[in-house]
């Protein structure tokens, strides 16, 4: 009789770097259980092509900047799925804030979903992490090493969830690791004209894009690729934070 499969829970799974994580891991074998907000189609479609290759797949929507929805998320994924291996904390926001436009409100807002958020999930999904030695993935941002202009709340939530990724590794040691991923140029903002795309490139020391299929791997490799490294952030930006 085969073992069960692995089980992974991915926020902010329907679209972009979060829809990419959830195929890969499908592709290697995984159950898979995602979040998404606002993107019910793309979620609902996923999830259909993604049952109709055989893949145990969940698709829940989740506020999760809602305190209650993290639990019940988390209960949930245990309950249908049979367990937790993973969690990979990929959603997120990214609002252009200038600073003299500022507001505490707004401020507030973004560190709930970038920080908080994956903070309070990881919180949630612990007890069943810790009962099959699992993993944590949060996905970071270079700019939360690296500040962007106009973007101070962007960088400051990014920067916290790279703290907060290592004091984890700490609190959930001997359990369970937990590792961040730093993107650079993962995948373009839609409407991000060719100009625009060739300065970027031409930023980084590779002048190439690694596309979100990358960054999945990268995740699935600090997932199940290897079993001692635990409060690191792997950056993968083509170069471009080693000649800035």
């Amino acid at each position: 009789m085969s073992a069960p499969a692995r089980v992974v829970l991915v926020t902010g799974g329907a679209v972009r770097v979060g829809r990419a994580i959830v195929t890969e891991f499908a592709g290697a074998g995984w159950s898979v259980a995602f979040t998404y907000r606002s993107s019910a189609a793309a979620a609902h479609a996923l999830e259909a092509e993604l049952g109709g290759s055989g893949t145990q797949v969940l698709a829940i929507a989740a506020d999760l900047d809602d305190r209650a929805a993290r639990a019940l998320v988390a209960a949930r994924v245990v309950r249908e799925l049979g367990g937790l291996d993973a969690l990979v904390n990929s959603a997120g926001v990214f609002p252009r804030t200038p600073f003299a436009e500022l507001t505490p409100e707004r401020f507030t807002e973004v560190m709930r979903t970038n920080t908080e958020a994956p903070l309070f999930l990881t919180q949630a999904c612990a007890a069943a992490l810790r009962a099959r030695r699992g993993a944590v993935v949060n996905v970071a941002d270079i700019y939360g090493t690296f500040p962007l202009r106009d973007h101070l709340a962007y960088t400051v939530s990014k920067a916290a969830l790279i703290a907060a990724t290592r004091a984890l590794a700490v609190e959930l040691a001997p359990d369970v690791r937990v590792n961040a991923v730093a993107p650079g140029i993962a995948i373009f903002r839609e409407g991000t004209d060719q100009a625009a795309r060739e300065r970027l490139l031409a930023r980084t020391l590779l002048r190439r894009e690694g596309g979100a299929g990358e960054i999945a791997r990268t995740v699935r490799f600090l997932v199940e690729g290897t079993e001692t490294v635990t409060g690191q952030v792997l950056t993968v930006d083509g170069g471009r934070t080693v000649a800035l």
